[in-house]
């Protein structure tokens, strides 16, 4: 998934050098995403007008274009790889061009940019930022895809325009430019405005996007503007006074403001957190247009000619610089899940209430998901775990029938969903491409839509008509993990407000109650296993392949097992439902072939004993997860590997039996020597289809 950064201080001296630091340092915060390449744009120093000559092809028409006096020229830096490799590069090239980094600006515009390659290889031409041609005259940064960018493409060749670059996002400055000389030469020099070229640019794009505009002929402003994929603005009132820091309320405070204060542009909270607290999660369709220190949106309408202005509230970011550091730990991914006593905590505090859950978020909706015909999980990867695991236990609580769907297949196949469905959306980011795609064709069909995810403010927490925020905490580590058990935690306790009419279930109700406040202290113990599950990873890092056989409840955890030993540690596993052995897996066991079996005490328990008897009978390579005290009923005469674990509800086990193979995952990777925290080709969240 790209990221976008962009920052703009105004009526504050900031150095050269300051200024690209912060840049850095935004796009090192998005790393986590994934990406393979990344660019930034600063300000050269003033000059004359420079002439551009458009006859030569670099941009079409015939009449030369001046930049205006007051402009200085953007200057572009784009690296393959790395961020570090971008920095030593800027760096060397600033020497050779001996541009002064001492040099202090009062108001500056810079933008930055991570790639994750779709249209063009990883190349620096292929990178972002996207220029207009000869002198940058406009500059793109972009996170998503341009659907009819080949059409707008034919078009501007046709006009004299030429393309660098395989990527769809050059089509857009290309087109800026291209709508800002139009509108020059008809109507003269100093009618359009920076807001018009951008408003006139979306109503010629087809797609999802985040777009940061940057041009000469507008120094020291910057349009954001986003369809379908995440953008924030961040605000940061710099004073001498005590207030230094206070709150805006509102964008109309921003209007007319002229203090000293820093303004960013980020795809992700966790860019700006240690800047400010005070943010804007931009809609759709908005135009977020910052001139002199001034924020003004206006709300973009294909139906009207001038889009109209709006007034947006600033929120609260409830996040602390800590959350994105990795403190004592080697990777976020170790972090994060010795994290997850805390997260669980976080995720359940002030939802448990004298025997009953509240959850504010689906109070008033309750009464229509009671009486829903189904209710629909929609998800993808380890959000669609999380809901598998939740599945069981809600229709015992509910008595609703509940489907699964992957939300990819489902839009393959237009699946039916109908006014009496109650779809439930799980993202941990709340911006995954194909589960809002879904949720768009879930909401045309007149379903109630109901949001978990961990992102407040994200496409999927606006969009849906309830919903709950599982509170897990900025997660960077790309393999999810404290995310997927609140994700669980979170649809459990749904699944006991829901059923919390039913006078038959009190009792199963409140055991289950008494068993989520228990589980962080259960969590923290079964993470003393970490120790043993560096030794089992050592005992596997020469295996090419793994099994993980579950069953009832815990089918979602030897699937999600197995997602994250092939997420990180580049390694084939397979989980696989252990009712389903005999029925082609059976065929792969020999002696070498490693399988875990998860064998927790529960209803399908006997039935996990004689999957194990047979496997054990055929020689297999047996690793069996049981609750503490099992070992000799799961595996007599020790004749398999066991791992032990704390007993809890059933219903919660998954939670507690999917750590051992979070560890497991972790070691198995810091052992075969890959990257933790950012998989090969995998990005945190998936932005496009």
């Amino acid at each position: 998934m790209c990221g976008i950064f962009a920052y703009l201080n105004y009526n504050v001296a900031r150095e050269r050098r300051y200024i690209l630091e912060v840049l850095f340092n935004g796009l090192r915060r998005l790393e986590y995403r994934g990406y393979d390449s990344s660019g930034i744009a600063i300000d050269a120093d003033l000059r004359s007008p420079v002439a551009i000559d458009k006859g030569e092809g670099n941009d079409g028409g015939e009449e030369a274009s001046r930049l205006p006096y007051n402009s200085a020229p953007s200057l572009v830096f784009r690296q393959e790889g790395k961020i570090e490799s971008l920095v030593r590069s800027v760096y060397s090239e600033v020497d050779v061009m001996d541009l002064n980094l001492e040099k202090s600006f009062s108001v500056h515009a810079g933008i930055a940019h991570t790639r994750w390659a779709t249209h063009g290889v990883p190349s620096p031409r292929n990178s972002h930022p996207q220029s207009s041609g000869a002198c940058n005259e406009f500059l793109v940064v972009h996170n998503g895809i341009i659907t009819n960018y080949e059409v707008l493409k034919e078009t501007l060749i046709r006009h004299g325009f030429t393309f660098e670059s395989e990527t769809d996002t050059e089509v857009i400055p290309k087109l800026a430019k291209f709508v800002f000389d139009k509108a020059r030469d008809e109507e003269g020099e100093q009618t359009v405005t920076f807001s018009q070229v951008v408003t006139e640019v979306m109503r010629q794009l087809e797609g999802a996007y985040a777009l940061i505009f940057k041009s000469a002929h507008y120094p020291n402003e910057l349009i954001a503007c986003k369809r379908g994929s995440t953008l924030i603005l961040g605000v940061k009132e710099l004073s001498d006074d005590k207030n230094s820091g206070k709150l805006f309320h509102d964008v109309k405070a921003l209007t007319k403001d002229e203090k000293p204060k820093e303004l960013f542009f980020s795809s992700d909270l966790c860019a700006i957190v240690e800047h400010t607290k005070n943010y804007l999660a931009i809609e759709d369709n908005e135009v977020v247009h910052i001139k002199d220190g001034c924020v003004s949106i206006l709300k973009f309408d294909y139906g009207r000619e001038k889009p109209a202005s709006v007034q947006r509230a600033l929120s609260v970011l409830e996040m602390e610089v800590e959350q994105i550091k990795k403190g004592n730990y080697d990777h976020f991914m170790q972090k994060e899940i010795h994290e997850q006593p805390h997260s669980l905590t976080t995720t359940m505090r002030g939802r448990l209430k004298d025997n009953s859950v509240v959850l504010g978020g689906l109070k008033d909706h309750l009464k229509t998901i009671r009486h829903s015909r189904r209710i629909i999980f929609i998800g993808c990867g380890t959000s669609y775990n999380a809901a598998l695991a939740a599945r069981p236990f809600l229709e015992e609580l509910s008595g609703i029938p509940v489907t699964m769907e992957l939300a990819s297949d489902l839009l393959d196949r237009q699946g039916p969903i109908y006014r009496e469905d109650t779809a439930v959306f799980v993202s941990q980011s709340g911006e995954t491409a194909d589960t809002l795609l879904a949720l768009e064709y879930a909401l045309g069909n007149g379903a109630l839509c109901v949001g978990v995810t961990n992102t407040v403010g994200s496409t999927l927490a606006r969009r849906t008509h309830c919903g709950v925020h599982i509170n897990a905490g900025c997660e960077i580590g790309v393999a999810s993990t404290k995310a997927y058990t609140s994700q669980i935690v979170v649809m459990a306790m749904m699944a006991l407000a829901i059923g919390a009419d039913k006078i038959s279930t009190q009792p199963r109700r409140e055991a289950i109650i008494n068993g989520l406040s228990d589980l962080p202290k259960n969590v923290a113990e079964v993470l003393k296993l970490d120790g043993e599950m560096r030794d089992l990873a050592k005992s596997l890092i020469d295996t090419q392949s793994l099994l993980v056989f579950g069953r009832g409840y815990n089918y979602a955890t030897a699937l999600e097992g197995a997602l994250k030993v092939k997420e990180v540690a580049l390694m084939h596993s397979e989980g696989m439902l252990a009712g389903e052995m005999k029925h082609g897996p059976l065929a792969l066991v020999d002696e070498t072939l490693p399988i875990i079996v998860i064998a927790t005490h529960d209803a399908c328990f006997s039935k996990q004993q004689s999957v194990i008897q047979q496997l054990h009978a055929r020689k297999g390579r047996l690793i069996v997860m049981c609750s503490e005290g099992d070992a000799t009923s799961v595996c007599p005469m020790g004749s398999c590997r066991v791992i032990e674990v704390p007993q809890v509800a059933d219903c919660l086990q998954p939670v507690i039996n999917i750590i051992p193979m979070q560890l497991l995952a972790y070691h198995l990777t810091v052992l075969r020597g890959y990257d933790v925290d950012q998989p090969r080709n995998l990005a945190k969240s998936v932005t496009t289809e």
